[in-house]
C-alpha cells in the first residue's frame, strides 16, 4: 500500500514502542555520544562519592555526632529502666516491702532480690564498657548515696561549723558519677573571718522539743523527695514535671538547660545537711553552668534572685570561690540591661548579644518596680566579695533615680520608663509588680549592718503612704493591702503580697521607732488574713489572688485566680512572725500547710501545683517550681529549727530565700580575704 511508504507521523522516541519490523533497532543508536558518556560517568561518580562519605562520616558511624548522642541517651534510658522493665522493683520500704500511698507496708516483693541484683550488676558492667568507649554518652548522674544518720557529717563537714575544706573534696560531677571516687576535686575556699565571741550557727539547729524535731525531719524528707525526682527525671534542666516525670520546658528560662532547680536548691540542701546531694549539685554547677554563648532573652530580675543570689549564698556558706566566680560570670552578662538613658535597667537581656528590652505589655515599654528594685542585695554583696565596684554603682544609680523622682501621694507606681525617667500607669501594689522592692529597702539596710539609713528612710516613707491609702479592713474584720489604680481602690490581695506580714514584723523588730508598734500589729493582722485565705479553701492552701466584698472575703472569685503553685509567701510570714513573737500558732499553721501539701501536691514524681484550691480533688498543674525547693521548704525547715540557726541577726534572706550574710559577719568573706582562683 502506498500509505506504508509514507514518512512517519510520530516523533522518533514514540516509534520505539510502536512495534513493526525493526522498530526498536531502527530508532536506537548503537552507542552514546561522548558528552552523554561523560554525563553518565559524572553522575555515577558522584553517587559513589556520596555513599563513601556517608559510610565514614555520618554521626552513626563516627561516634561523635548528635545521632550518636541520641543513641547514647536512648541507651541510658534502657539501661536505667531495664531492671524495672524485666523485674518490677519493690517500692521504697524496709526489707523490700511494698509501700502503699498511705505509707503502710504491704506484701513483700514477690520477685527474687538475688535475680534483680544480678541483672543490675550485668547492666552496670555493660554501661561501664560503653562509658569507657565514649564517656560522654551517659550524662545523668547516679542518685546520690544516702548518708546514715550516724555517719553523716552534716553541713559543718569534718572541719567544724565553717562548712569548708575537705567536706567539699571527694565529690563527683555528673560525668563522673558511678566511677571511682578516689580522686577528689580541688576546691579553693576563702575561710570565714575569725569569730570573736560568737560564730553564727549554720549547722545543727535542732529544737529541744522532740515533736518539733520530727516535723523538721519531715520537711527534710520532703526536700529529698523533690530533689531525688528532679535528679531522676530532669537533671540539668530548669524544672521538673512531677506527674509526667520529665523536664519542664515552659519555665521562665525556657528550654535552656540552666539547672535552675539545682542552683535554687543548693543552699537548702546545705542547710538541711544533705551534703552528698549538695556536692552533686555543686559539681554540676562547676562543670556545666555557663551562659556565655546562650542566645536567649532572660529576665534580669529572675536571673539575679535565683542564680546570682543562689550562687552568692553558697559562696557565703562554704567560701568556695567557684560559686563567687560563677555568680560574677552571670551578673556580668546582665550589665548591658543597664545601658539606658536613666540607668534603670530593662527587664530582658540576651546573654550572647547583650541586647535588652522591656515587656511590650508593661505600660508602654516601662521597667517594673519589683524587678529593677530587687537587685541591691546581690549586686552590693557581689562588689564586696569581688572588689569590682561596677555592680554596686549600678544599684546605687537606681537608688538615686528613685530618690530624685516625684512620687504621687508618696507612693511608688509599678511602672517607670527607663528612657524618660517618668512613671507609667499609676498602678500601686504590695503584691505583683511592686512587692520585693519594699522588701529590699528593709534588707539592704539590714545587710549593711543598719548603716544604709537612706534605704530605711525610703521604706518608712513608702509604708506610711501605703498605710494611709492602701491598708484596708474588710467588713468581717480582715486587714489587707488593697491595690490602687489611679484613684480607684481594688479590694484584692495577691498571694505574693502575703510576704508583707513578715516584712512588717522584721521592720518592727530591727529598730524601735515611731512606726514599730503599728508595724507589729499590722504584721499579725495581715498574716492572719493570709492564713484565712488558706483555711477557707477546700485543700487548705491559698489561691493566687483573693478578694474582699460584702458577699465574700479572702476568697478568689475568678477561675484564673484559684490556682496554687507551691508559693512560699504565706509560710515566709509564719516563719518571721514565729521568730519575732514566739507565738506557737505560727508553727501550728506551718504544720497545717505541710499536711495540705503532702495530701494534695505530693505525687510519686515530686510535688505539683494545683489548678483550683476550692475543689476537693483539684487538677494538678504538673510543675515543680524551683522556688518550692529554694523557699517553701526552706522556710518550713527554719520554722521548726531553733532561733540561733540562721539567726535573723546574722543573715538576710533575699526574695528567693537565699541567705546572704550581714556585713561584719564572719561569713561575709569580703575581698580583703579573697582566696586564689
Amino acid at each position: 500500500m502506498a500509505a506504508s511508504n509514507a514518512a512517519p507521523i510520530l516523533p522518533s522516541f514514540h516509534q520505539r514502542f510502536n512495534g513493526g519490523p525493526g522498530a526498536l533497532g531502527a530508532v536506537t543508536r548503537r552507542s552514546f555520544r561522548p558528552k552523554e558518556r561523560f554525563l553518565i560517568l559524572l553522575v555515577f561518580g558522584t553517587f559513589v562519592l556520596v555513599c563513601f562519605g556517608a559510610f565514614f562520616y555520618l554521626p552513626e558511624y563516627s561516634g561523635a555526632g548528635p545521632a550518636h548522642r541520641v543513641y547514647g541517651k536512648v541507651l541510658e534510658s534502657v539501661q536505667k529502666a531495664g531492671p524495672d522493665l524485666l523485674i518490677p522493683p519493690a517500692a521504697a520500704g524496709l526489707g523490700g516491702a511494698l509501700v502503699r500511698h498511705d505509707g503502710d507496708p504491704g506484701d513483700l516483693d514477690p520477685h527474687s532480690a538475688g535475680d534483680r541484683a544480678k541483672l543490675l550488676a550485668k547492666m552496670k558492667e555493660d554501661a561501664e564498657l560503653e562509658r569507657i568507649k565514649n564517656p560522654k554518652v551517659l550524662e545523668r548522674p547516679e542518685m546520690a548515696p544516702r548518708p546514715s544518720s550516724a555517719s553523716s557529717p552534716g553541713p559543718q563537714g569534718p572541719q567544724g561549723p565553717q562548712g569548708v575544706g575537705p567536706a567539699m573534696g571527694p565529690s563527683l560531677g555528673s560525668s563522673e558519677m558511678g566511677q571511682a571516687r578516689s580522686a577528689p576535686r580541688r576546691v579553693v575556699t576563702v575561710p570565714p573571718r575569725g569569730c570573736s565571741d560568737r560564730c553564727p550557727a549554720i549547722a545543727g539547729g535542732e529544737d529541744p522539743d522532740p515533736l518539733i524535731r520530727q516535723k523538721r525531719d519531715k520537711v527534710k524528707e520532703m526536700m529529698r523527695h523533690a530533689w531525688d525526682n528532679y535528679v531522676r527525671y530532669a537533671w540539668g534542666r530548669n524544672e521538673l514535671r512531677p506527674v509526667s516525670r520529665r523536664a519542664h520546658t515552659g519555665s521562665i528560662f525556657g528550654n535552656a538547660a540552666l539547672g535552675a532547680t539545682i542552683v535554687d536548691g543548693l543552699d537548702t540542701l546545705f542547710m538541711m545537711g544533705m551534703m552528698d546531694e549538695f556536692n552533686q549539685g555543686r559539681n554540676w554547677v562547676e562543670d556545666h553552668l555557663s551562659v556565655a554563648n546562650l542566645s536567649i532573652d532572660v529576665s534580669v530580675f529572675e536571673t539575679n534572685i535565683r542564680f546570682v543570689g543562689g550562687l552568692l549564698a553558697c559562696y557565703a556558706l562554704t567560701g568556695d570561690v567557684m560559686f563567687r566566680n560563677k555568680a560574677e560570670h552571670i551578673a556580668e552578662k546582665l550589665l548591658p540591661a543597664f545601658q539606658t538613658p536613666t540607668g534603670i535597667p530593662n527587664a530582658l537581656v540576651n546573654f550572647k548579644t547583650g541586647f535588652s528590652k522591656n515587656y511590650a505589655w508593661a505600660s508602654g515599654g516601662s521597667s517594673i518596680l519589683s524587678e529593677f528594685g530587687t537587685l541591691h542585695l546581690e549586686f552590693a554583696y557581689l562588689s564586696d566579695v569581688t572588689g569590682n565596684h561596677i555592680y554596686r554603682d549600678k544599684v546605687d544609680e537606681i537608688r538615686r533615680v528613685l530618690r530624685s523622682i516625684t512620687k504621687p501621694r508618696g507612693l511608688y507606681p509599678n511602672y517607670l520608663n527607663p528612657k524618660t525617667g517618668k512613671w507609667g500607669q499609676q498602678h500601686i501594689s504590695m503584691g505583683a509588680l511592686g512587692d520585693s522592692f519594699y522588701e529590699y529597702l528593709l534588707k539592704a539596710w539590714l545587710q549593711a549592718n543598719k548603716e544604709d539609713s537612706e534605704a530605711r528612710e525610703m521604706l518608712d516613707e513608702a509604708l506610711s503612704s501605703m498605710f494611709a491609702h492602701m491598708l484596708k479592713v474588710s467588713p468581717g474584720g480582715l486587714t489587707y493591702f488593697a491595690d490602687l489604680k489611679f484613684e480607684a481602690v481594688e479590694h484584692k490581695m495577691d498571694h505574693l503580697a502575703c510576704f508583707s506580714g513578715g516584712l512588717l514584723a522584721l521592720a518592727a523588730k530591727a529598730e524601735q521607732n515611731e512606726f514599730s508598734e503599728r508595724y507589729k500589729n499590722a504584721a499579725a493582722e495581715i498574716t492572719h488574713t493570709c492564713h484565712e485565705s488558706y483555711d477557707r479553701s477546700a485543700v487548705k492552701l491559698g489561691p493566687e489572688v483573693f478578694r474582699f466584698s460584702e458577699a465574700m472575703e479572702a476568697k478568689a472569685m475568678r477561675v484564673s485566680e484559684k490556682y496554687y503553685i507551691l508559693r512560699p509567701e504565706v509560710i515566709e510570714s509564719y516563719f518571721v512572725l514565729w521568730r519575732t513573737t514566739k507565738d506557737p500558732k505560727y508553727r501550728d499553721w506551718a504544720w497545717e500547710a505541710v499536711q495540705a501539701i503532702e495530701k494534695h501536691c505530693r505525687v510519686p514524681g515530686g510535688y505539683t501545683g494545683l489548678k483550683n484550691v476550692y475543689q476537693e480533688h483539684p487538677v494538678k498543674d504538673d510543675v515543680q517550681q524551683s522556688f518550692f525547693l529554694a523557699e517553701t521548704l526552706k522556710y518550713l525547715y527554719l520554722i521548726f529549727s531553733n532561733d540561733s540557726y540562721f539567726s535573723l541577726d546574722d543573715w538576710v534572706l533575699n526574695t528567693e530565700a537565699h541567705p546572704l550574710p550581714i556585713k561584719g559577719s564572719p561569713y561575709y568573706r569580703g575581698v580583703e580575704v579573697r582566696g586564689d582562683n
